[in-house]
């Protein structure tokens, strides 16, 4: 504004002298055009505080996501570890029968009547939907098959089982399902049941492989 008042001034006055006057304020004019560099020279602080605050931001994103997967996967490793060591006696967590030595009449007064029973190869199974099992006996009532559909097994994939396991001595498919059969004992297999169309475990199977028939049976 005081530039342009001074320019109309000088237009009005003479038109001889401003010629003179007029390089006035151009060299006047000249500090305030220094002055603007002056303004980059402030800028610049304020365009590094930016670089600082963003790094900053960056490893604490990572130093919370790997210690979240580092816990699951040593959680989800000694779970399929724990059934590994269970099944070796014949037992699944949760339930509190065993193949060989349990027998089906100790359920039924432990559990009572089962939802449903089926016949299945060389056994029966009874159905406890409320405890995610189902129990596999043979015509002697001796307990030869502990199976488990308990949600918390139902997350675990088979890459998980291998981490953990190694790879199963024998593969079999049924229908969608394929199972992945694990040697615990000289009696007993672990077996995980993952169908194709979810990728993860649906149940588990604690198998007795010398009792599925019963020789005292009548």
């Amino acid at each position: 504004m005081l530039i342009a008042s001074m320019v109309m001034f000088t237009a009005c006055t003479s038109t001889e002298k401003p010629v003179a006057n007029a390089a006035t304020p151009i060299a006047s004019s000249t500090p305030n055009v220094v002055a603007e560099p002056s303004a980059t020279a402030s800028a610049s602080p304020t365009s590094t505080s930016t670089p600082t605050s963003t790094p900053a931001s960056t490893p604490s994103s990572n130093v919370n996501v790997k210690p979240v997967s580092s816990e699951t996967t040593t959680s989800v490793t000694k779970q399929i570890k724990d059934m590994f060591e269970l099944a070796k006696a014949g037992k699944v967590a949760g339930i509190e029968f065993a193949g060989e030595t349990s027998f089906f009449q100790d359920v039924e007064k432990a559990w009572g009547k089962a939802d449903s029973k089926d016949a299945a190869g060389s056994g029966i199974y009874a159905t406890y939907t409320k405890k995610h099992a189902v129990i596999g006996f043979n015509k002697g009532d001796q307990i030869i098959d502990i199976r488990s559909n308990d949600p918390k097994l139902q997350t675990i994939t088979l890459a998980q089982i291998e981490q953990a396991l190694g790879k199963p001595v024998d593969t079999k498919v049924n229908g969608d399902d394929t199972i992945y059969i694990y040697k615990a004992s000289d009696m007993f297999q672990l077996k995980f049941i993952i169908p194709k169309s979810s990728g993860k475990v649906d149940h588990i199977s604690v198998f007795d492989t010398k009792h599925l028939v019963n020789n005292m049976a009548g």
